[in-house]
């Protein structure tokens, strides 16, 4: 009779330990550049921002404290640019409706639909400096398609249209006061801020988003659908209440990942169409800390206003997992 033989605890940890060290090893290199380019820079950043660290050594280096903050707090153009960056939000709802509707309509069992969420999802494969570009002769007051347009129809149904200056008026559909924070009836209009909105819904309605969603349409069981329709319930019905409960979920993750792109996002845009402008419209917090770090060289300044967007995405997100989230569980 013979008796099989079980390896030692000592062994087995020996052999765990073994490819422990394996694991780290090939983990090692990702490690270190983590630490090296993304976690040390971060807190680097979070140090320095309690400093006048100026590049263009005008002053000699000290550390301030907290003054930083207070001047970004007591700066004016710090809560015009933090507008900025909370008005180009006004688009993500119509982007996000507009993913979820081109989604059901690519979701449809039709010959060809593979062709079309191709040519929907097209411009996300195309570099965005060029479509800025691009966007940005369209805009033209003068000679861009998009005014051309306009005035078409205007000569054509005998109508008295003034075409929008677009990228170079400071006019927005809010009123938005250019030097303070406040409305005026003199910037009633569309301007440079509402066509960055129309282009960034143009390329966002048919991205990433169209593809969750048309991902999560089709994990959404089919039998619930039909038991749906087997008790009389009309499209909109089923909808209602079968499909869009279990979209929920997927919902809420766009939402929360659009808001956090948001008020990260705006400076492609301002460096590519406007720098900025005009008089600091497209100026968004992002592009603000850009200018002051790399053009004005007050590294001190722009780390306090990259900690500050940090908190202000961070508080809000948190917002948003607490009272977003009931309505992602089903």
């Amino acid at each position: 009779m013979t008796t099989l033989s079980t390896p030692s605890s000592k062994s087995i940890r020996s052999r765990e330990q073994r490819e422990l060290g394996i694991a780290i090893a090939f983990l090692l290199p990702n490690l270190l550049g983590f630490l090296l380019f993304t976690s040390g820079p971060v807190l680097f950043s979070l140090v320095v921002s309690f400093s006048n660290w100026n590049l263009q050594q005008t002053v000699p280096f000290r550390w301030v404290g907290i003054e930083n903050y207070v001047t970004m707090l007591h700066n004016s153009e710090f809560w015009l640019y933090a507008i900025n960056t909370f008005y180009f939000l006004l688009g993500m709802p119509i982007s996000v409706f507009g993913s979820l509707l081109l989604a059901i309509l690519l979701n449809q069992r039709l010959r060809g639909i593979v062709l079309f969420r191709t040519l929907f999802y097209l411009p996300s494969f195309t570099s965005g400096v060029a479509l800025m570009i691009l966007w940005k002769s369209l805009y033209n007051p003068d000679f861009g398609l998009i005014n051309a347009a306009i005035r078409h129809i205007s000569d054509l149904f005998h109508l008295v249209i003034t075409p929008p200056e677009w990228l170079l008026s400071t006019k927005n559909v809010l009123g938005l006061d250019v030097e303070h924070v406040a409305t005026t009836r003199a910037q009633w209009g569309l301007g440079a801020r509402d066509a960055i909105i129309f282009m960034g819904i143009w390329m966002g309605i048919g991205g990433n988003n169209m593809l969750l969603y048309l991902a999560a349409l089709t994990n959404v069981p089919p039998e619930l659908t039909e038991a749906a329709e087997i008790d009389g319930a009309n499209s909109l019905q089923t909808f209602r209440y079968i499909v869009w409960p279990q979209l929920a979920p997927t919902t809420f993750f766009i939402l929360v990942m659009s808001f956090i792109g948001g008020l990260q996002g705006g400076f492609e845009q301002a460096r590519v169409m406007t720098n900025g402008g005009p008089a600091g419209t497209t100026t968004t917090l992002s592009y603000h800390i850009y200018t002051k770090a790399f053009e004005e060289f007050q590294i001190g300044y722009a780390s306090a206003v990259s900690w500050a967007l940090f908190a202000l995405i961070f508080v809000l997100t948190l917002i948003n997992w607490r009272f977003g989230n009931r309505e992602a569980t089903y």
